[in-house]
């Protein structure tokens, strides 16, 4: 099973040394031209309408590209995605509620808006199975969490952005109701629908699609810079508001990271696991986030997805930085087995009666 997610793959050795992913360069370099040309008027309705079908096609393909017949079977080890969807939508929410108490001292409310909408977001999928294969742990495992996680996050996350942020996500109406339905829902269900006839073709063009993929996102931040430009954006953060905010997210990282892998060995699970375990419930969704904001939010999400798009180039770095140390790690001794008399032997060669 494998959906593939172009902002979470880990790139070639080359690209993995450099200090910052490509694709966030690429969204770095997308919101700086939102800043200098941004769509206005008839150009930023177009813009508007095609992101909305950006999401949709996206979910669309997220649909077709998961197969529910394996992940299904993934449910055997159903503590492990238990354990990674409570790290996911349980831990990382009231770690974000916590923060609450850094307003205004350290954090803007909108800044802090947007750092709660990061706890709620699903975990990655392409970047935990890829650290967890570097770590030699239980990639299978990781496969599916991710999985489950990014499938629970299409209503969970949602429905806990309208319970934790309220109005200030532009509130739960029918009307946000019907477009997560519409732009989310209906498109992920419709790829699985017809993920029978149509997975063979997405899976031999999972590159030129992996291409739209990017651009879609790619329109989707412009979409929400340009809205964020009209509304004076860079006036409501300041440079040492946005270290204050890179500071938390790095607490935040180290606080999950601590306790996904130490939890996991209190839970009994063996190394593998919580290799699986950490990777996957340590971490947050950029392609999942992003068109979520942009349903969510509407013309607030450029700031909701600033603390998003810092945390997940912070996930990657530390977590590539993790994933070669565990590498190093010496495997573990197996579970002690009772020792069985071995048979006395005679002189002749053959066992004592």
């Amino acid at each position: 099973m494998e959906i593939v997610r172009p902002t979470e793959t880990l790139r070639s050795p080359v690209k993995r040394r450099l200090p910052i992913d490509p694709y966030i360069a690429l969204l770095l370099g997308t919101v700086g031209l939102a800043a200098l040309l941004p769509a206005r008027g008839v150009a930023a309705d177009v813009a508007s309408g095609a992101s909305t079908a950006a999401i949709a096609f996206l979910f669309f393909l997220y649909g077709a590209r998961l197969s529910t017949r394996e992940a299904m079977g993934g449910l055997r080890h159903w503590r492990l995605h238990l354990t990674v969807l409570a790290c996911t939508f349980v831990v990382f929410p009231l770690l974000g509620l916590a923060a609450r108490g850094l307003v205004p001292a350290l954090l803007t409310q909108p800044l802090y808006q947007g750092l709660l909408f990061l706890t709620l977001v699903p975990s990655t999928i392409q970047s935990s199975i890829a650290f967890t294969s570097i770590a030699r742990g239980n990639v299978p495992a990781a496969i599916c969490a991710g999985s489950f996680s990014s499938l629970v996050g299409i209503v969970v996350t949602p429905l806990l952005a309208a319970v934790l942020l309220g109005n200030s996500g532009g509130g739960f109406s029918a009307d946000s109701l019907l477009k997560i339905v519409l732009q989310l829902l209906v498109p992920f269900l419709a790829g699985q629908l017809l993920r029978r006839w149509i997975g063979g073709f997405v899976a031999r063009h999972k590159k030129v699609l992996g291409l739209v993929d990017r651009g879609s996102i790619l329109l989707v931040v412009y979409t929400a810079f340009s809205e964020g430009m009209a509304q004076g954006i860079w006036h409501q953060v300041s440079a040492p508001r946005l270290g204050a905010l890179l500071l938390v997210e790095a607490v935040l990282l180290a606080v999950m990271l601590t306790l996904t892998w130490y939890g996991a060995r209190a839970l009994g699970f063996d190394r593998g696991d919580r290799i699986a375990i950490q990777f996957a419930g340590s971490k947050k969704s950029l392609a999942s986030g992003l068109p979520m904001a942009g349903v969510l939010f509407g013309a607030h999400a450029s700031l909701a997805v600033l603390p998003l798009m810092l945390f997940h180039q912070m996930q990657l770095m530390v977590c590539a930085v993790i994933a070669k140390r565990r590498a190093r790690d010496p495997e573990e001794s197996p579970a002690p087995q009772a020792q069985v008399p071995r048979p006395r032997v005679r002189q002749d060669g053959h066992g004592a009666p």
